[in-house]
């Protein structure tokens, strides 16, 4: 069944569907807000949980025309432009995905990859809002720029600017943190 299926079978009270479509996105809106939220685990459980809770409450309010995935990450959105307005950014200095396996061979190799990525993270987080959005959802989320205008209800044009400041304030900062790392 299509995401577009089980939302219109959510609408009609089948529980069922609501958790082949749980399933389906529970860890890739954590992941999201995980991303988002300054890698507060917490908080982004807490809004994994307040999408999920949206569509049990309100699944008539998914216009079945659309696609899914464009409207949950919108949901998702509006979310953390929510909790921008009531919380400044804290850095989690746990923050650490596993981006390895834990092969005792490549220690020098994950230690490099993981402080890089660290580095990147941070420098993502860092980033006025807007850059941040579009950065995650384009270049760690997959989505095409069509669909992250209809989820940020911007023109094309403004999603592509974003991007390209985005990358270019990430290109300079990790410039920055080369440099460091070097000298």
């Amino acid at each position: 069944m299509t995401d577009e299926l089980l939302m219109q079978a959510i609408a009609r009270g089948d529980q069922q569907a609501f958790s082949e479509l749980y399933e389906r996105y529970a860890a890739r809106m954590y992941r999201y807000f995980l991303r988002m939220l300054w890698g507060d685990r917490g908080k982004a459980e807490d809004m994994t949980q307040e999408v999920f809770l949206k569509i049990i409450e309100k699944p008539y309010l998914f216009d079945t025309n659309r696609v899914f995935s464009t409207w949950i990450y919108t949901l998702a959105s509006n979310l953390c432009k929510n909790e921008y307005r009531r919380k400044k950014p804290i850095l989690n200095a746990d923050f650490a995905p596993g981006l390895l396996t834990e092969s005792g061979d490549a220690l020098p190799e994950y230690l490099d990859e993981l402080l890089l990525h660290q580095h990147l993270q941070t420098a993502i987080d860092g980033l006025e809002v807007l850059f941040r959005h579009c950065i995650v959802l384009r270049y760690q989320e997959g989505f095409s720029i069509a669909q992250i205008s209809e989820m940020l209800d911007c023109p094309i044009g403004t999603v592509k600017s974003r991007l390209h400041y985005g990358v270019k304030k990430l290109i300079a900062q990790m410039e920055v943190w080369k440099t460091e790392m070097y000298e």
